[in-house]
């Protein structure tokens, strides 16, 4: 027994000692000590204690443009006035029930984002990578119980480089090394095929396909645009094989790329919708799954659920947001600035860009290895008061709140233009 509690403090102290090489890598970033926050981020080294609107201030009082916008989920900016307004409302009655019994917010919540997305039926949750399984679930429930798919055999067409979240279901359909490797062993039932490709989804399908789960613009890989038609090509194939079309909108969705929805950019409408991120507001994580009756009214009471999931407090921002939504206003300004950025961008390709790819107030933006990596734009930016973020190596994506102004992304790409020229 003295042998084995000491082969384990010796394993003990050198994890110990590779956290401590990973926290000590950190130690410059003044302001912090994070000694006890587990390494599963690569943050910028800035440590910030404030925001509004699209500039947030670091603990040493410096300001910054946030142009990444917790990768969308703060597509409203940084403490909204009328977002801080309903939480603060809120907070002074109910903040949570669970689902044990009903509360006085959620129906109207439901409600009204069953009307922005123009389905039926809303089952709330918390995290975006929540609202994928449950979508999942939900996908898998309907192929045995509508289509009538034989127990344990149905599968979910995906995209290849696809990010849908972290859990061990969805890493096990990730092409990313860094997601995916030692969380094994992976469930099946997933077929990956090329983005944008309709014709290998449509090679995929079987008579046990459930659902071809995409996401409409691949955020995390760089933001991939599929080739014009794609989408509708996905919702003809789904329609004649009797295949539920699952829209991934946590990033892409919420007035993001200049409309409600990305699929909204082919006038398609998927069967599920699974949103997340800017639908909490930037204030807290709120995430939902919304169809029709007849794919959400599969699942029945005691098949999934939540303890946060659908709480007054989520229900009170949510709410805000669809009604914020619901007059097209952050919509319109999306695409007019949107355009605006495409323009600016497009000049610096052949000038430290290889390419770009924009839609609406959102750009992947791929750093010529001659200038660095993504990563060191970034960090050279940050130097420059600029929040961007890296992702793939070489790419940085731009995601501001929608709320930023087109002067302050001029000043943003004069930054870069700097950055780009060295």
């Amino acid at each position: 027994m003295l042998h084995a509690r000491a082969a384990r403090t010796r394993v003990s102290t050198a994890a110990a000692d590779t956290a401590a090489v990973r926290i000590i890598r950190g130690a410059a970033v003044p302001g912090i000590d994070e000694t006890h926050v587990a390494q599963n981020y690569h943050p910028l080294p800035v440590v910030i204690a404030r925001g509004e609107g699209a500039w947030v201030t670091d603990v040493e009082g410096k300001r910054y443009l946030d142009l990444l916008a917790a990768y969308s989920a703060l597509n409203f900016g940084h403490r909204h006035p009328a977002l801080m307004a309903a939480v603060t409302e809120q907070l002074g009655r109910l903040t949570l029930t669970s689902r044990a019994y009903h509360n006085d917010r959620l129906g109207d919540f439901a409600a009204a984002l069953a009307q922005l997305c123009g389905k039926d039926l809303v089952l709330p949750m918390n995290t975006g990578a929540e609202a994928v399984e449950t979508g999942i679930k939900v996908a898998r429930a309907w192929a045995y119980r509508v289509k009538g798919v034989a127990r344990d055999q149905a599968q979910i067409i995906v995209a290849h480089e696809n990010f849908h979240g972290r859990t061990t279901t969805i890493v096990g359909f990730s092409d990313d090394a860094a997601s995916r490797d030692d969380f094994g062993p992976y469930g099946p039932g997933f077929v990956a095929v090329p983005f944008g490709d309709a014709a290998a989804i449509e090679a995929a399908i079987t008579p046990d396909t459930a659902a071809v789960l995409i996401e409409p613009i691949q955020g995390e890989a760089g933001v991939i645009v599929p080739p014009e038609g794609y989408l509708r090509a996905v919702r003809e194939l789904c329609d004649r094989h009797d295949v539920l079309f699952v829209a991934d909108e946590i990033q892409s969705g919420l007035g993001r790329v200049g409309t409600t929805f990305a699929c909204d950019r082919e006038e398609v409408v998927p069967d599920i919708y699974l949103l997340g991120k800017a639908l909490g507001g930037g204030i807290l994580p709120v995430s939902a799954v919304v169809a029709d009756a007849e794919v959400l009214g599969v699942i029945g009471p005691g098949e999934h659920g939540s303890t946060f999931g659908g709480n007054p407090l989520a229900s009170a921002v949510g709410l805000r947001v669809v009604e914020m939504l619901s007059t097209g206003e952050f919509q319109t300004r999306a695409a007019a600035l949107g355009e605006h950025l495409a323009e600016r961008l497009g000049a610096l390709v052949g000038h430290g860009v290889t390419a770009v790819r924009t839609a609406g107030l959102w750009a992947g933006i791929d750093i010529d290895p001659s200038v660095g990596t993504g990563r060191d734009v970034a960090e050279r930016m940050l130097a420059r008061g600029v929040l961007v973020k890296e992702t793939r190596g070489q790419t940085i994506r731009i995601a501001p709140p929608l709320v930023i102004r087109a002067t302050e992304l001029d000043w943003a790409i004069e930054q870069l233009t700097v950055v780009l020229e060295g």
